[in-house]
């Protein structure tokens, strides 16, 4: 399995990962731009017309508990686990990777939570969608990237234009449970509204766009932003928004170096 010829096969390859897992009683499930792909059917003509290619990675997430079945897993699937000095560490602790037999291609496991630029937990979260983590998660993936570019705004308007923004997790943008992350770390909520912003601005931008689907991105993302603002801030939120984006307010993310 050293390529997939069409993102049908890789989708295809997704899901028999993810039913092994069920039958094995492991909770696991796709995130990212594929899994973005995956939730927004209705809208797979904005592929083309953003010009979006998609980069076939395979990131996944569990719960730490399982993180021997999941080596199980993906060993009787034929991929093999990447060993490296690194992944000895703080990386390894938080993260498995598996390459194909031929090396051309890796899966990430991220466990109990990502932790990029900003960190997003995902205790009690994971049964709550399948086989993608629920649609919250799924934006604020996209929207934690302090230098984002242009394929993960791409990816946030595509969820935008699929999913209305709500109160819950049922085939929904869980507005409710973004905005209370957000209270909680000033940082966070100063990445996430910044990048709101950017894919505002590139909704409008876009000629391929339809004005129907500039109109309803841009208004959910009006309508989240009223959510986040008018969420209530915890104390430390307020002590740290006063010293303001003059002190670094992400993390650096360590990328792992794959030979």
């Amino acid at each position: 399995m050293s390529q997939f010829p069409t993102f049908n096969d890789f989708a295809k390859e997704i899901r028999r990962i993810i039913s092994v897992a069920d039958e094995r009683n492991l909770t696991l499930r796709i995130m990212g731009g594929a899994a973005i792909r995956m939730h927004c059917p209705k809208h797979e003509d904005m592929y083309e017309r953003l010009k979006r290619v998609p980069k076939h990675d395979m990131d996944f997430v569990t719960y730490s508990k399982f993180r021997p079945l999941t080596k199980k897993l993906f060993t009787d699937l034929g991929y093999e686990p990447y060993i490296s000095l690194m992944m000895t560490g703080q990386a390894g602790r938080l993260r498995q990777i598996f390459n194909d037999k031929e090396g051309n291609r890796a899966i990430d496991v991220f466990l109990d939570k990502l932790k990029m630029c900003h960190e997003i937990e995902f205790q009690n979260r994971l049964e709550l969608d399948t086989p993608t983590v629920p649609l919250a998660e799924l934006l604020l993936q996209k929207l934690q990237i302090c230098e984002t570019n242009e394929k993960d705004i791409q990816d946030s308007i595509i969820l935008l234009r699929e999913h209305e923004i709500g109160d819950t997790d049922k085939d929904e943008i869980n507005g409710k449970y973004i905005a209370s992350i957000l209270a909680n770390e000033w940082g966070f909520y100063y990445t996430v509204t910044q990048n709101l912003t950017k894919v505002a601005e590139f909704t409008r931008e876009y000629g391929s766009l339809t004005a129907e689907d500039k109109d309803v991105v841009t208004k959910r993302i009006e309508k989240l932003r009223q959510i986040i603002e008018q969420t209530p801030k915890a104390l430390a939120w307020k002590m740290r928004a006063k010293v303001g984006p003059s002190v670094k307010w992400y993390n650096v993310v360590e990328e792992v170096q794959r030979t």
